[in-house]
């Protein structure tokens, strides 16, 4: 299993290439009930989180490596795009229909490979899977992998070093690697603090998971969360046993708890983020959190679809799939 000494390790792997973004105030944290400090992760080069796990898996690859793939609901592949080409290595990265064009693009800008398919995360790992088994390449995981999980717990340790007195993480929750890394390093740096994994309430795989007791599927669906989506794996190794031990609880929201959430902090921060980096602040706001003192939350990523994205802020309904999340202006 993970533990600090490799997060400690990822953190001089991605010194100067994927640390120290900023940890700032929210404006929204005294309607909250507490302090909220938001990690911005938006800041990362290529705009999301991922890339800490990614640089530090593809940092202990073979020297012969022929290249890289992964499956990805579009940031993680994004990261891995971004460091197969500071490697100057074959990238080939593989995603489901459901991935934002958004996404999809800024990976072929990249220069990788894209491969589309179908609607679900298990599909496009077939197709990676695939091209280990025929054409060499090695697999980065997007979630399940011991240098993933590590690269993603530097996040913890630099906002704890930054505000020792975090008392509660909000963490995204999905396939677990961010939870995880950070609640390996959070549990070490603080026995004491409060980690709860949040996910929306359509598709939440880790959630339904831990409340099974073991790894199970979860259709995969449309959502404003699009970055949360995605099976765990029903062979998960790593992820899931982390995240059922060392979370504290997983709260669920909806598809308008996190339309509220995105306006809010873009109208009260004045930041543009996915949906899924809203998901701690829609549980606050709706009451499914008890606040505390000093919270802090991860923003995840900035490579959402801006016109869905202008669509929430302007209030007007977005489609998702086979619901429509009914807008509304933001109302403080």
């Amino acid at each position: 299993m993970v533990v600090l000494a490799d997060v400690e390790a990822a953190a001089q792997v991605i010194a100067g290439q994927a640390d120290a973004t900023p940890l700032v105030p929210s404006m929204l944290g005294p309607r909250l009930g507490g302090d909220l400090w938001l990690k911005l992760e938006i800041c990362q080069p290529m705009g999301a989180f991922k890339l800490r796990g990614a640089l530090n898996a593809l940092a202990h690859l073979p020297e012969a490596a022929a290249g890289v793939t992964c499956c990805s609901t579009g940031n993680h592949g994004r990261a891995v795009a971004y460091g197969a080409k500071l490697r100057q290595i074959r990238a080939v990265i593989c995603m489901s229909e459901l991935v934002p064009q958004a996404k999809v693009d800024g990976i072929r800008a990249l220069g990788a490979e894209v491969r589309i398919k179908g609607r679900s995360q298990d599909e496009a790992q077939l197709e990676a899977t695939r091209l280990v088994q025929d054409e060499g390449l090695i697999d980065i995981p997007p979630f399940d992998d011991p240098h993933v999980i590590a690269g993603q717990g530097t996040i913890a340790c630099e906002m704890l070093r930054a505000r020792p007195d975090l008392d509660t993480l909000l963490i995204p929750l999905s396939g677990g690697g961010l939870a995880a890394g950070m609640a390996v390093a959070a549990r070490a740096l603080n026995p004491d603090i409060r980690l709860i994994g949040i996910s929306m309430d359509r598709g939440a795989a880790m959630a339904a998971s831990i409340k099974a007791g073991h790894p199970v599927a979860a259709r995969e669906v449309a959502s404003l969360a699009d970055s949360l989506g995605g099976g765990i794996g029903l062979e998960n190794k790593h992820s899931f046993a982390l995240c059922r031990d060392l979370l504290d609880t997983v709260v669920l929201v909806s598809e308008n708890e996190i339309y509220a959430a995105m306006q809010a902090l873009y109208y009260e921060d004045r930041l543009i983020a996915e949906g899924a980096c809203a998901v701690g602040i829609a549980a606050l706001m709706a009451g499914k959190i008890a606040p505390s003192a000093q919270m802090g939350t991860v923003l995840t990523g900035r490579n959402l679809d801006m016109e869905q994205f202008t669509r929430v802020i302007t209030g007007q309904d977005v489609r998702l799939d086979e619901i429509t999340v009914k807008g509304a202006p933001y109302a403080p």
